[in-house]
C-alpha cells in the first residue's frame, strides 16, 4: 500500500495546477491532504471518482481555512471525522480511516508563525494531541499518521538551523515535542529509509525564490507506529511536484 501526504494549500487552487492529472499518473492507494481550504460541497468530486477515489473530509468552521481529507480507492470500514472534542474540531485538523487492522490519518498541526498567541495555542494543541494519540494507540494498534506537522525535528531538516533557531516550527520546545512523540512509539519513515540524507525538504516560503534555491523545511511526515517499521518498504519526498508551497511525501508499506 502506498500512502501519499500532501499539504495542497487549497485543493481548488491545486486542481487548477494539475493535481488531478498528477494523481491519475501517481496512482497511490491513499492520499492524505491538508489545508484543503474548502468543504466537500465546494469541490467537483466527479473526476476523483472517475479515477476510483472516494473521499472523506473534515473542514474548518472558518471558510477558506485549514481542512483535511483522505482520498482512498479502498473503502474504509470506519471514518473518524475530527477528534470528537468540539474545542479542537472547529479548525478541521484530523480525519482517520480504518482499513482492517490499519488506521491511516491525515493531520494538520497548527502553525505558530503568526504571533505569540498562536504559538501558545500550538503548544496547547500539541499537548492535547499527544494525549489523544496515546489513548488512540490503546484502541488502534497500527497507525500511520500523515500530515503537515509544522515542525522541523532536527537541524538536518531545515536549510538554516542557526538563522531559524528562534522561528516557530524550529523552536526547542517544538523539537522536543517531536522527539517525545517519536520516542512514544513512532517511526519517521523518511529517515528510517533515507537515513541522514541532507537537503530534503517539503515546504519552501514563496519569498525570495526559496524553492529554486532549495532553502526549505521538512515539516511534512508519514509517521508509523513501531509495529509497522518492518513493513516499511520505501519512503520519499517529491520536490518536483509543484501544485503548492509544499510537496508530497509518501510511504509504502507491505
Amino acid at each position: 500500500m502506498q500512502i501519499v501526504s500532501y499539504n495542497v494549500n487549497g485543493i481548488r487552487s491545486a486542481m487548477g495546477k494539475g493535481l488531478l492529472n498528477w494523481m491519475e499518473s501517481r496512482k497511490a492507494d491513499v492520499y492524505c491532504f491538508q489545508e484543503t481550504k474548502a468543504s466537500r460541497e465546494q469541490v467537483d468530486l466527479t473526476p476523483f471518482e472517475l479515477f476510483g477515489y472516494k473521499s472523506y473530509w473534515v473542514s474548518a468552521e472558518k471558510k477558506g481555512y485549514s481542512g483535511v481529507a483522505i482520498f482512498s480507492k479502498q473503502e474504509p470500514q470506519h471514518i473518524q471525522f475530527g477528534f470528537g472534542v468540539p474545542e479542537y474540531d472547529t479548525e478541521g485538523r484530523w480525519v482517520s480511516a480504518d482499513f482492517g487492522d490499519l488506521t491511516i490519518a491525515s493531520v494538520y498541526i497548527p502553525s505558530g508563525s503568526s504571533g505569540e498567541l498562536r504559538q501558545d495555542y500550538k503548544m496547547e494543541w500539541l499537548r492535547f494531541f499527544s494525549d489523544y494519540i496515546s489513548e488512540l494507540k490503546q484502541k488502534k494498534k497500527q497507525l500511520i499518521i500523515c500530515g503537515d506537522y509544522n515542525i522541523c525535528h532536527r537541524p538536518l531538516d531545515i536549510h538554516d538551523p542557526v538563522g531559524n533557531k528562534n522561528s516557530s516550527g524550529f523552536l526547542p520546545e517544538e523539537r522536543e515535542w517531536m522527539s517525545q512523540f517519536i520516542d512514544s512509539g513512532f517511526t519517521d519513515t523518511f529517515r528510517h529509509v533515507k537515513g541522514d540524507l541532507p537537503h530534503q525538504y517539503s515546504w519552501w516560503t514563496f519569498r525570495a525564490g526559496a524553492r529554486g534555491k532549495n532553502k526549505g523545511w521538512r515539516i511534512d511526515y508519514c509517521m508509523t507506529t513501531e509495529n509497522l517499521t518492518q513493513r516499511i518498504s520505501d519512503a520519499g519526498i517529491e520536490p518536483g511536484v509543484m501544485h503548492s508551497d509544499h510537496c508530497p511525501v509518501w510511504v509504502e508499506v507491505k
